[in-house]
C-alpha cells in the first residue's frame, strides 16, 4: 500500500507544482535570467509552494523507489533507478531555491550572472531526472509495449536539450520537453494504481 501511494503521489505533486509554474511565467529559463528573478521576486509565495510541491514530488518518487527496489518481489535495479532519479530531482530544486535567494536582489549584474549559471545547472539536474526515471521505466516494463512507448516519449524528452548544442533551449522548447516525459509519469501512475497491496 505505501508503494502505491508514493507512486501515485509523486506524479500528482509534480503536476500540481508544472500547474503553477507555466501560466505564472515561472520555468526560470537560464536564457533570460533578469526576467526569471523579477518573476520569482514578484510571485516568491508562489515559487516557494510551487517549489515545496515538486520537492514532495521528488522525494516520493525516491521513497518509491526504495520500496521498490527492498520489497518482498523488489525490483532492484528499477527502484534503484526510480530512487536516483527522485535525488536528481530533489538537487534540481536545490538550484531553484537558490534561485529564490538570489532573487532578492533582481537587478544586480552579480546576482543575474549568477542565477544564469545555477538555473542552467538545475535544468540539467533534472534532465539527469529524467533520464534515469526512463531507465527506470524501461527496467520496469520488462519488455511490454505500454512501457516501452512511454520509455521512448521519456527519452526523446531527455535528448531534446541536447539538439540546441552550446546553445540555451527556449522556454517553447522546454516545454516540449516536459510534455514528452508525461507517458513516462502516467505509466507509474497507472503502475502504482494496479500494484497489489502485497507488493508496498
Amino acid at each position: 500500500m505505501r508503494t502505491r501511494i508514493l507512486l501515485i503521489a509523486a506524479p500528482l505533486a509534480m503536476v500540481a507544482s508544472a500547474v503553477l509554474v507555466v501560466p505564472s511565467g515561472l520555468t526560470l529559463n537560464p536564457s533570460d535570467p533578469a526576467s526569471a528573478l523579477a518573476a520569482v521576486h514578484e510571485r516568491t509565495a508562489l515559487h516557494l509552494v510551487e517549489l515545496a510541491l515538486d520537492v514532495l514530488g521528488w522525494l516520493a518518487l525516491t521513497a518509491a523507489g526504495l520500496s521498490i527496489a527492498g520489497g518482498r518481489r523488489g525490483d532492484p535495479l528499477a527502484g534503484g533507478l526510480l530512487a536516483a532519479a527522485g535525488l536528481a530531482g530533489m538537487l534540481h530544486d536545490a538550484g531553484n531555491l537558490a534561485v529564490t535567494q538570489l532573487a532578492a536582489a533582481p537587478a544586480d549584474p552579480a546576482a543575474i550572472t549568477t542565477a544564469a549559471a545555477v538555473m542552467l545547472t538545475a535544468k540539467w539536474g533534472v534532465n539527469l531526472a529524467g533520464l534515469l526515471w526512463t531507465a527506470a521505466t524501461l527496467a520496469a516494463a520488462r519488455g511490454r509495449w505500454p512501457g516501452l512507448l512511454a520509455a521512448a516519449s521519456g527519452l526523446a524528452a531527455v535528448v531534446l536539450p541536447w539538439t540546441f548544442g552550446t546553445g540555451t533551449p527556449s522556454p517553447a522548447a522546454e516545454q516540449v520537453g516536459y510534455l514528452l516525459h508525461v507517458p513516462v509519469m502516467v505509466w507509474w501512475l497507472i503502475h502504482g494504481l494496479r500494484a497489489a497491496p502485497r507488493r508496498a
